[in-house]
């Protein structure tokens, strides 16, 4: 272990994914990146993020129940949502991150996020 906070992710575009590591990288955290949600729950017992970024739209488990799963299993988790849909249909959540994402963004809500 690094000694810093780690943050989930859970993003099947791999050009995404590497992008949120980069900027949270930046920020000061760890991240543990997973394609779906399947691999997201299958680390559960592995992480404890204080951080967790879910992308809506994921192969199999929907986003949606993976941010539900996510919230129950860490209650204490900055559960931001990550999507290109419209902001309005996200589940309820710490923070909204709509694609595209940037630096400024990112940081803006991880400033938020208890450590």
């Amino acid at each position: 272990m690094s000694g810093r906070p780690l943050a989930l992710v859970v993003e099947d575009a791999v050009d995404q994914a590497a992008l949120l590591r980069r900027y949270l990288d930046r920020e000061g955290f760890d991240a543990f990146v997973a394609v779906d949600a399947e691999s997201a729950i299958a680390a559960f017992d592995e992480i404890d993020p204080v951080l967790a970024v879910i992308d809506l739209l994921l192969p199999g488990i929907s986003g949606q129940e993976c941010v539900q799963l996510v919230r129950e299993r860490f209650p204490a988790c900055f559960l931001v949502i990550s999507s290109v849909l419209d902001a309005a249909d996200y589940p309820p959540a710490d923070a909204a991150l709509p694609k595209p994402i940037t630096g400024a963004d990112l940081h803006a809500i991880v400033e938020r996020v208890t450590r």
